[in-house]
């Protein structure tokens, strides 16, 4: 693996594990009133450093996509691409919900996007970190140099799947494996048709903006249907017992 790119999974994982300190930096310069917001503007603050960082360190990296056989596709076919991709991410992340629901008895909801809903409410500049920084950065980390390198040296399958274990492990949320890998399995197809890293990127920011916006504009309306729904059960199972 180049060297640069363990730079940029160090830079990642130093991300991944500031938070602690950086809410205590920010208690300790008196900045926030509340842990919540701390943790919103310390989020803030670290995404866009990484985010900088990890630009500056791939600046160089102009023919990266010469590790896949074929030319990329052309500008019309990726922008295709792009936004069928984003459908497609839909379609298996819908899926595979079922599945955990249906077949595994998880229970539906994330309580990580419920989380991230919380501090924009707190500080509504969290939507850049979410819906762009964020997506972008794990596209990098996750595709771009976890899938790319074992790409190299395996098969489509073996790299999409151990790149998405490990992107669906790192949410946090090990009972929604199979929704974050089906969507990290999505990303690295869309990678290798177009060996574009913009086309999962566009798709990846796309997805995640809708679910923040959905959240967000309209989770009074979803926590009303989900009440509705609970209620109908509870009466259908009165009738049936």
């Amino acid at each position: 693996m180049k060297r640069h790119y363990w730079f940029i999974l160090l830079t990642y994982m130093l991300l991944q594990l500031s938070s602690f300190l950086g809410i205590r930096l920010l208690d300790l310069l008196n900045i926030g009133e509340t842990t919540v917001e701390r943790f919103a503007y310390w989020t803030i603050l670290s995404f866009s450093l990484a985010f900088f960082i990890i630009l500056f360190l791939l600046r160089h990296e102009r023919h990266a996509e010469s590790r896949f056989r074929g030319e990329p596709s052309s500008v019309g076919a990726s922008i295709g691409w792009a936004v069928a991709g984003f459908f497609l991410a839909l379609f298996v992340q819908s899926v595979a919900a079922n599945i955990e629901v249906n077949v595994f008895g998880v229970e539906a909801g994330s309580e990580n996007t419920q989380m991230i809903v919380n501090v924009i409410k707190v500080s509504p500049l969290v939507i850049i970190v979410t819906s762009i920084l964020g997506p972008i950065l794990e596209e990098i980390i996750f595709r771009k140099i976890l899938f790319g390198v074992l790409y190299t040296k395996t098969n489509f399958f073996i790299a999409a799947v151990i790149s998405s274990l490990i992107f669906s492990l790192l949410h946090g949320e090990p009972q929604h494996v199979l929704l974050y890998g089906s969507m990290g399995f999505t990303f690295a197809f869309l990678y290798v048709k177009t060996k574009r890293i913009l086309v999962p990127i566009f798709a990846h920011v796309a997805m995640n903006t809708m679910v923040v916006i959905i959240q967000t504009v309209f989770q009074e309306d979803i926590e009303r249907m989900m009440k509705q729904m609970e209620q109908m059960q509870v009466i259908i199972g009165g009738f049936l017992s």
